[in-house]
């Protein structure tokens, strides 16, 4: 913990002392990019201790991620389209009133969907706390209600792996219509503009983004390492192992399963509240279950059961992605065929994923347990029993 916890000091003081705040040798857009990849860390970590650790493969924590996009976007784009309305209005013989101001704010906003009024679900949009509240509590309230639906039935295995796709799959087809509140297929937009922060650049306000993801993500991190040690996480990797055996015991398995589920869909809501301010929009297709598909890999390319490993799967990944399809990768010439990595990125994300799974089944955090491995165990002067660590005096054996 400690390692991960000061590798990720060193990249976040890194980046901001080579962005355009400091010596200028990176861009403002790969310092987004670096922020970005954090809140990614955070969601992965997330998902890694409510499967890697519970056993719970959940296919729907990124729309729990896109949740806390969407609350923190409402906001956002309130505030700043109330501010450009009333800079306009001013220009009026007489002063708006207040009714004037919200009217216009909403043919503003939903324009493009063909309405002018706000829906219930924008009843909170004009208050920041209310609004940073729900970013937790939204997806943290589905994914009770949701857990305790599903665990209380017993649902376990591909069946609650079917069951959390189909609840990403639903929420995200709902959220393309029109008439949901949050303009379809639109989605909002404009997000990376911060309400009374106009004085401030985006180079500034990028460096700034990326510490706040930086202490999200560490603060997740010693949270979710709380978690799963101690008794508490013994009985979370024992439900993982043998749910039937423990429940045997006494224990109320689907009680730990709720806890977890519910915690890592609340901290998902934070990752995609840090997120999509530095993205700039969101729309429904990023809560798609393809979206969650890929955690899972980004979660099993790291290794599962380690937060570690998730973070280096997430951050591997995410990282190589911007570059690949950012053009960054020069096309590769075979003779026959010119391969362009913008077309063949999903690919090779694929075959990595079998690769990993075939000869790598603990991921890349995997290979940490080498280390230990390698070194060479100490050579105590003694009588031992017939175990290379055991002492025959301390086993109680005469010499």
């Amino acid at each position: 913990m400690t390692w991960f916890l000061l590798a990720l000091a060193l990249v976040t003081l890194g980046a901001t002392v080579l962005s355009q705040m400091g010596l200028g040798l990176i861009s403002t857009s790969f310092v987004k990019t670096l922020g970005k990849t954090l809140c990614l860390c955070l969601v992965a970590v997330a998902m890694d201790v409510v499967w890697g650790y519970c056993g719970i493969l959940s296919l729907g924590h990124m729309a729990f991620f896109g949740i806390g996009g969407y609350a923190i976007g409402q906001w956002l784009m309130y505030a700043r389209t109330e501010i450009i309305v009333t800079e306009s209005l001013r220009q009026s013989p007489l002063p708006p009133t207040e009714a004037e101001i919200v009217a216009a704010v909403g043919s503003q906003i939903f324009g493009v969907v063909g309405s002018s009024e706000f829906p219930w679900i924008w009843a909170f949009a004009d208050n920041l706390l209310l609004q940073l509240l729900m970013v937790m509590l939204a997806p943290g309230l589905l994914a009770l209600i949701f857990g305790w639906l599903a665990f209380r039935s017993r649902v376990t295995g591909v069946y609650l792996s079917i069951l959390t796709q189909a609840m990403t799959l639903a929420l995200s087809l709902w959220l393309f219509q029109n008439d949901s509140g949050l303009r379809g297929n639109n989605g909002l937009s404009g997000l990376q503009n911060i309400p009374g922060l106009d004085h401030l650049g985006q180079d500034l306000l990028s460096v700034l983004f990326l510490w706040a993801s930086a202490l999200a993500l560490g603060g997740g991190y010693l949270l979710f390492a709380f978690v799963t040690s101690g008794r508490m996480g013994s009985v979370i990797r024992a439900i993982r192992d043998d749910e039937a055996r423990l429940r045997f015991l006494g224990y109320q398995t689907e009680h730990y399963k709720l806890f977890v589920f519910t915690l890592t869909a609340m901290v998902s809501g934070l990752a995609g509240a840090l997120y999509y301010p530095q993205a700039g929009i969101i729309n429904p297709a990023e809560l798609a279950p393809m979206a969650s598909i890929y955690l899972a890999v980004w979660v099993a390319i790291g290794g599962r059961g380690r937060l570690y490993g998730a973070a280096i799967g997430a951050a591997l990944v995410s990282l190589l992605s911007s570059w690949f399809t950012g053009g960054g990768a020069p096309p590769l010439d075979l003779g026959f065929h010119v391969i362009h990595w913008t077309d063949w990125w999903l690919v090779v994300l694929g075959l990595s994923f079998v690769a990993v799974t075939l000869f790598f089944p603990k991921g890349i955090g995997g290979l940490f347990d080498l280390i230990p491995a390698r070194r060479p165990v100490p050579d105590r002067q003694g009588a031992f029993g017939p175990d290379r660590g055991a002492r025959r005096r301390e086993e109680g054996v005469p010499e």
